[in-house]
């Protein structure tokens, strides 16, 4: 799934790398702007985390001419005169106003380093809404954003990544040049999907999928809990053995007739008597008053 993400081909993508401080999600992000550049896409960066120069350490020169950073590191909140692009300024004009001075000939690839930035000094409500409004305006193509997922409450990161078509949550290894990618990915019907992922990045930020964790560790933990067995330190016993089974299936339960039993009640036999009444000619009975012969 995560080699599917790269290749971006799905319109209308809004993509986050949720990190920690124990595995950092960069690498991954500037493999997704290399593949992004690769494909001939325009890709208009915003950079909060690192300077300029840090970000392009690495990428090709022959593809970074469709590069454009906004170099916000500097001054991220208007200390000085001219600052680049603030944090107060990210909204949908903003942004607009952004890309349109950049004059790129087609929908952009946005990417956002990072979007713990923006979070720490803007509210979350508004952030959101911005990021709503850009995945649906059309000003962009995609959206790829950074989170650090340790900087903010749980139920920040959870507004954010609700909002996002796929978010990828990168994890240590048990090698140190490789990561695990645990991958959310919402369709646009809104099946979920999930997988996990182990990968590792090239130094020209390709990514290549080594294999899927092993789940033997799961089954380890399921064979335990199968092993344990709640009914092993009580007083009284809730098995039955093999005889009282039995035992227990040939006792005949309460209101329950057998059918031999229910033959003798429907059938009577030979033996049984009746009473047959045939009313005389000279029986004095009035039928609007069958009590009229009691002395009442």
């Amino acid at each position: 799934m995560l080699s599917d993400l790269l290749q971006g081909t799905d319109p209308g993508v809004f993509l986050i790398i949720q990190d920690s401080c124990s595995c950092s999600g960069r690498h991954l992000l500037k493999s997704f702007i290399n593949a992004a550049l690769n494909r001939e896409e325009d890709v208009q960066v915003l950079c909060f985390d690192v300077n300029e120069d840090e970000l392009k350490d690495g990428l090709k020169t022959s593809i970074i001419q469709r590069l454009h950073i906004c170099n916000a590191y500097p001054d991220p909140l208007a200390w000085t005169d001219s600052p680049a692009f603030t944090v107060h300024q990210f909204n949908l004009e903003g942004v607009a106003h952004l890309i349109k001075q950049t004059s790129h000939p087609k929908p952009t690839v946005l990417v956002i380093d990072s979007l713990s930035w923006i979070l720490r000094h803007a509210s979350p409500a508004d952030v959101c809404k911005t990021l709503q409004q850009l995945k649906k305006g059309g000003a962009v193509r995609a959206i790829i954003g950074l989170l650090h997922g340790d900087m903010h409450q749980r139920g920040t990161v959870g507004s954010v990544c609700r909002l996002a078509t796929s978010v990828i949550t990168v994890a240590p290894g048990i090698k140190g040049e490789e990561a695990v990618a645990k991958i959310t990915k919402r369709s646009k019907s809104g099946k979920v999907m999930q997988d996990e992922e182990i990968f590792s990045i090239k130094e020209d930020f390709t990514v290549t999928i080594q294999s899927k964790p092993s789940p033997t560790g799961h089954k380890q933990s399921d064979a335990e809990e199968h092993q344990v067995d709640p009914t092993a330190n009580l007083t009284f016993n809730l098995r039955l053995s093999d005889t009282e089974r039995k035992a227990k299936e040939k006792v005949a339960l309460p209101f329950v007739f057998s059918k031999e039993k229910k033959t003798a009640l429907l059938h009577s036999g030979p033996g049984s008597g009746r009473i047959l009444y045939e009313p005389d000619a000279n029986d004095d009975y009035d039928q609007e008053d069958p009590d009229d012969d009691l002395d009442v």
